[in-house]
């Protein structure tokens, strides 16, 4: 067992779960699921698929934990990306869209840094403005995400967006208890 001193608080955000009536996952399940894997701390936020918890297993260890988790339970591959909550007020205080409204502000999360050409690639553009980040991909969309047709390849395997509401409440969450 892990000493507590050793144990690191992350925040996981899983794909594609709970959206437009798919990946349907129960917050239950979810921390169930978490603890189950040895997880402590566990704390879900909104249906989307974003949960605090803290392990010893380090960042890369409890991604495979939880995806492994996920799989058998879902009987599907579910991806999920894992920051830290440093990593999380980064991504925060890094927007480069800061007047405008948090809910037309979507953070693309990423396995690694966005390749060059990502948003002169995006397909389906109107109005909508992107900014790379380290392992992100800040789009603002003027009239919305769910009128918007912008399709970004990002070249990396799993990404999750988050708008920013969720991703300030999640760094607070996470700061607060680091």
């Amino acid at each position: 067992m892990t000493a507590a001193r050793d144990r690191t608080l992350l925040v996981a955000l899983l794909c594609a779960v709970n959206v437009g009536g798919t990946g349907k996952l129960p917050m239950s399940d979810l921390r169930a699921l978490c603890e189950g894997i040895g997880f402590t701390d566990v704390r879900t936020y909104i249906a989307s698929g974003n949960v605090l918890f803290t392990t010893g297993l380090g960042s890369d260890g409890a991604r495979e934990a939880l995806e492994s988790a996920l799989r058998e339970h879902a009987g599907r591959p579910v991806g999920v990306l894992v920051r830290t909550p440093d990593e999380l007020v980064r991504v925060r205080d890094g927007n480069p869209f800061p007047d405008a409204s948090p809910s037309r502000v979507g953070v693309m999360f990423l396995d690694t840094s966005p390749t060059d050409g990502t948003a002169e690639g995006a397909t389906g553009r109107a109005d909508e403005e992107i900014v790379l980040g380290d392992r992100e991909v800040y789009v603002h969309y003027p009239h919305g995400m769910g009128s918007s047709r912008l399709r970004v390849a990002t070249g990396t395997g799993r990404v999750t967006t988050r708008n920013m509401n969720t991703v300030a409440k999640l760094a607070g969450l996470a700061a607060g208890r680091s």
